[in-house]
C-alpha cells in the first residue's frame, strides 16, 4: 500500500523545517524528475513545448526548460506572467539562457502541462479551457507536472489529458477522483531530494497495489465445507426479471471460497449447484442482500439484524437502512455512485445529484463512515474506494470491462465469501475488491466480458 494525501505542500513545508531544505532544492528536484522521464520517452532535439503557470508548477517548467535547453528544442508558453517570488526567479534565469518565450503552440513531440497544479480550486475559466484544447491536440506525448491542469477542479469536462503525471514528491487523492482515471495516465512519483519514508507521514487513505492481495488459500488438507463458511444469499421473492443478480452474487462466492451457499427466497427454478431455502437458514453466518431488488422491508432488515452481512442495490432505496445502520456491526455496504447518492439522502447527510456526489465523493464517504464507523463502504466506481472510520482505500487496478449489468453483484458476493470464512469486514472488502479488479485485467477484451467469464477469471487468479 502507497500513502495518499489531500494536500501534499503541508509535506513540504514539513520537509523544508526539518530537514533545511528550501523551495529551490524542490523545484531542482521536481525539474529533474520531468526531464528524467523526457530523456526516457523521446529522442534528443524533439520539440518540447512548456506551458507555465505563474505560481510553483510554473517555477518547476521553467526550471525545466533551463535544463533541457541544448539537448532539446524548447519553447515556452507563459499562461500567466510570474507571480511567486520562486516563478519569477526562473522566469529571469531562462530569459538570461536565451530560452524561446512564444504565444501560440504548434505541433509537436512533447507537451508539458506546468500550468495550475494541485493547488488550483475553482473552476477553470474559458481561455484556459480552449488553452488546454489547443494542449491535448498538439503532442504525440503530453506530460503533466504534479497534476493534470483541470484535475481537481470543478469538472466541467476540460482537463489536460496526460499520458504521464508526474506527481511531486508523493501522490494526491485529487489523482484518483472518479473521473480523473480518463486524464491522469501513468502516475509516476518523483522524490523532492528525500527518501518516501522521510517525505511523507502515514495516511488514513491508502493507495491498493497488487502485491497487497490476500487470497483464501486452503492449507490444510484434512478439512470440509463447513470450515469455510455459509452464505445465504436473499433473493427476489416471485420470479422476478432480477434474481439472476442474486444467482451471480452466489455464483461469485462459490469461487471465492465459500464453503456453502444457500439461495433464499421463492424461486421457481432455483440452479441445481446451490442450496435453495424459502427463508434465510439460522446456520447461514453471513447473508448477502439487495442484489437485484428495488427495495428492502422492514421485515428483511429485522431477519438480518445481528448478522455478517452485505447489502447492495435495493438496500439503498430503502429508509429504514437509517435505523438499521445504527446498530449495523460486520456490514459491508457496496453501492455505485447513484446507489450512495440515495443512501447519503436517506442517512441525512446530504441531498445532491449525482454529479454533485461525484465532485464531493471522498468527502462525503468520511462523513458517512464518520456516522456510521462500524460499517464498510465499498464504493463501485472507475476507481473503487474502500472506507471505514476514516480509512480509505483506493483501487485503481480494474478495468472498463467491468462496465457490465452482473459485475457487481459478483463483487458482493466475493465479499460475502470472504467474511463468511472469517475476514475482518474491512479486509473482506479490500481483497475482494483487488480481487475482483485483477480479475477484470486477465480478460483481454475490453468490452466482451460477461458475469461468467469474470467468475473463471476470479477461479484462476
Amino acid at each position: 500500500m502507497k500513502n495518499v494525501f489531500k494536500d501534499t505542500r503541508v509535506l513540504d513545508k514539513r520537509a523544508i523545517e526539518r530537514y533545511f531544505l528550501n523551495e529551490e532544492i524542490l523545484c531542482e528536484n521536481a525539474s529533474s524528475a520531468l526531464k528524467k522521464l523526457i530523456d526516457e520517452v523521446t529522442h534528443k532535439q524533439s520539440l518540447i513545448y512548456i506551458v507555465c503557470g505563474s505560481g510553483g508548477n510554473g517555477a518547476d517548467g521553467l526550471a525545466l526548460a533551463r535544463k533541457l535547453q541544448g539537448e532539446y528544442r524548447v519553447k515556452v508558453f507563459m499562461a500567466k506572467d510570474p507571480k511567486s517570488s520562486l516563478c519569477e526567479r526562473e522566469f529571469l534565469r531562462c530569459k538570461h539562457l536565451g530560452i524561446d518565450f512564444v504565444r501560440k503552440i504548434y505541433a509537436c513531440d512533447v507537451v508539458v502541462d506546468c500550468l495550475f497544479g494541485s493547488g488550483f480550486c475553482g473552476e477553470i475559466d474559458l481561455e484556459f479551457k480552449e488553452l488546454l484544447g489547443v494542449m491535448n491536440k498538439m503532442a504525440r506525448i503530453k506530460i503533466a507536472c504534479d497534476i493534470p491542469s483541470g484535475v481537481g477542479a470543478i469538472f466541467k469536462g476540460s482537463a489536460f489529458e496526460a499520458d504521464y503525471t508526474v506527481s511531486m514528491g508523493a501522490l494526491r487523492i485529487d489523482l484518483f477522483g472518479e473521473w480523473a482515471k480518463d486524464y491522469v495516465g501513468k502516475i509516476i512519483v518523483a522524490p523532492l531530494g528525500l527518501p518516501s519514508q522521510s517525505y511523507e507521514v502515514s495516511s488514513n487513505v491508502k493507495l491498493l497495489e497488487e502485491s497487497d492481495l490476500k487470497l483464501p488459500y486452503r492449507k490444510q488438507e484434512n478439512t470440509h465445507k463447513g470450515s469455510y463458511g455459509h452464505l445465504a444469499v436473499r433473493v427476489q421473492n416471485g420470479n422476478g426479471d432480477k434474481n439472476g443478480a442474486g444467482v451471480l452474487c452466489a455464483m461469485g462466492a462459490m469461487a471465492f471460497g465459500v464453503g456453502l451457499c444457500t439461495l433464499s427466497g421463492e424461486m421457481a427454478y432455483p440452479p441445481y449447484e446451490m442450496m435453495h431455502s424459502s427463508q434465510i437458514p439460522q446456520e447461514a453466518n453471513v447473508v448477502a442482500m439487495g442484489m437485484g431488488m428495488s427495495s428492502l422491508t422492514q421485515k428483511d432488515f429485522d431477519e438480518i439484524a445481528n448478522r455478517a452481512c452485505v447489502l447492495d442495490a435495493g438496500a439503498f432505496y430503502t429508509p429504514e437502512i437509517k435505523d438499521f445502520l445504527l446498530d449495523a456491526k460486520n456490514v459491508v455496504l457496496t453501492p455505485h455512485i447513484k446507489e450512495f447518492a440515495s443512501l447519503l439522502k436517506l442517512c441525512g447527510i446530504a441531498d445532491l445529484s449525482v454529479d454533485e456526489v461525484k465532485e464531493r465523493r471522498d468527502s462525503l464517504l468520511l462523513e458517512f463512515c464518520s456516522l456510521y464507523p462500524e460499517v464498510v463502504v465499498v464504493l463501485k466506481g472507475a476507481n473503487t474506494l474502500v472506507a471505514q472510520n476514516g480509512k480509505i482505500w483506493i483501487c485503481t487496478l480494474g478495468k472498463n470491462n467491468l462496465a457490465k449489468g452482473g459485475s457487481g453483484d459478483i463483487l458482493a458476493g466475493m465479499i460475502s465469501a470472504l467474511l463468511a470464512q472469517g475476514y475482518e469486514s474491512s479486509d473482506a472488502g479490500i481483497h475482494a475488491t483487488l480481487a475482483h479488479a485483477l480479475a477484470s485485467r486477465k480478460i483481454k477484451s475490453s468490452f466482451g466480458l460477461t458475469p461468467m467469464d469474470l467468475i473463471e477469471a476470479v477461479k484462476s487468479l
